[in-house]
Order: C-alpha cells, then sequence, then structure tokens
C-alpha cells in the first residue's frame, strides 16, 4: 500500500495516479513473470494449425489421452470476424410473442418463489404469475419493437469465428507433441 509520501510512478505520459489497488505497473517496468498468474513468461510453439475448432480440440483431446501435459498447450484462433446470420423478419407480433415467453420464464421463478412461502393453491399462484408474466412481456416487447422505428427489423445470432485454429505448446515440449500429432494425422488419413 502506498502512502501519500511514497513517489508516484512515472508512465509513458509522465507522473501516474496511484489506484486502489496500488501503484500501476508498465509493460516496459515488468520482469520477466506473467505478473497476473504470477508465473514466468514461457515461449510457446505452434505445432498444428487446423481449418475449425472442433479439429482443433480433436488433437487436444488426444494430446491429453496421451498423458501430454495439456496445462502446456492452448488453442489459438486467428483472423477473427462477427458473423452475424440473419434468421428472419422481426415483426411487432413477433417481437410481442419473444416478450411473452421471457415475461413467462421471469413469471415461473416469481411464481415459485411465492409459491415456496404460499401453504395452499400454490398452482394458482405459479399460474397466475406466468400469466401475467407473459403478458407484461408481450407488451413491453411490443413497445420496444414499436419504439425502433423499424431501424432493425430483422432477427439475427452473432457469432464470434476464426479462420485457422493453431494448437500452440510451451517450447520444452513442442517435439513431443509435434510426434503425437503426427501420429493422430496418420491414424486419422488411415496409414499404418
Amino acid at each position: 500500500m502506498t502512502t501519500p509520501t511514497d513517489p508516484v510512478p512515472a508512465g509513458p505520459a509522465g507522473p501516474t495516479p496511484t489506484g486502489p489497488a496500488g501503484p500501476p505497473s508498465f509493460p516496459a517496468d515488468a520482469p520477466a513473470a506473467d505478473t497476473a498468474a504470477g508465473s514466468p513468461v514461457v515461449p510457446t510453439v505452434a505445432v498444428a494449425t487446423y481449418p475449425d475448432y472442433p479439429s482443433a480440440q480433436r488433437a487436444v483431446d488426444y494430446l491429453s489421452d496421451q498423458k501430454f501435459p495439456v496445462e502446456k498447450a492452448a488453442i489459438v484462433g486467428t483472423d477473427l470476424r462477427l458473423v452475424e446470420r440473419v434468421l428472419g423478419r422481426l415483426t411487432v407480433g413477433r417481437a410481442a410473442l419473444a416478450g411473452a415467453a421471457s415475461g413467462a420464464w421471469f413469471g415461473l421463478f416469481i411464481g415459485l418463489l411465492f409459491g415456496i412461502f404460499s401453504d395452499r393453491a400454490w398452482l394458482a399462484v405459479l399460474i397466475t404469475c406466468i400469466l401475467i408474466g407473459a403478458v407484461w412481456g408481450a407488451i413491453f416487447g411490443a413497445i420496444a419493437h414499436a419504439m425502433t422505428g423499424g431501424r432493425r427489423d430483422f432477427t439475427s445470432r452473432s457469432m464470434l469465428t476464426a479462420s485457422q485454429y493453431a494448437v500452440t505448446v510451451q517450447a520444452d515440449v513442442a517435439d513431443e507433441a509435434r510426434q503425437l500429432l503426427t501420429r493422430l494425422n496418420w491414424q486419422t488419413s488411415g496409414a499404418a
């Protein structure tokens, strides 16, 4: 913990004030250790690349099955891009229906909470909460969609994808990983 008399560390742009966690550290000042994990920074080597994540995951799983120290491995996606798949047109009716579904789930949660403390007719309390939640959800869903003014009249799903996935390992075990993955490639290609 710093005191008002401690010197303020100088960052790239001059003196930097101390934060609640103490004085900040800068990459140029950092020792040869990963300050977040408290372990030394170890060089890594890419031992294989794959066109999709399941293939890279299968490779690491194979390494694990062969008793390779997988804590020294990582899967690194490169050339990341955001892909938004358009699922369909969004109308006020669909927005109200989606809101009703969300409201019903919330009503179910509230109904279960009320049902715990109810000594009788807990099923009626549960159904009433679900119905009230669905009605309010539909109203809010329709109003929220109407307020957009037609600027987003479609539904979509976004996902982050990479063009390739590299399996990297620490440099001290790279040769062993390469040998094991070569064996995996021979087995999957049908070679003896």
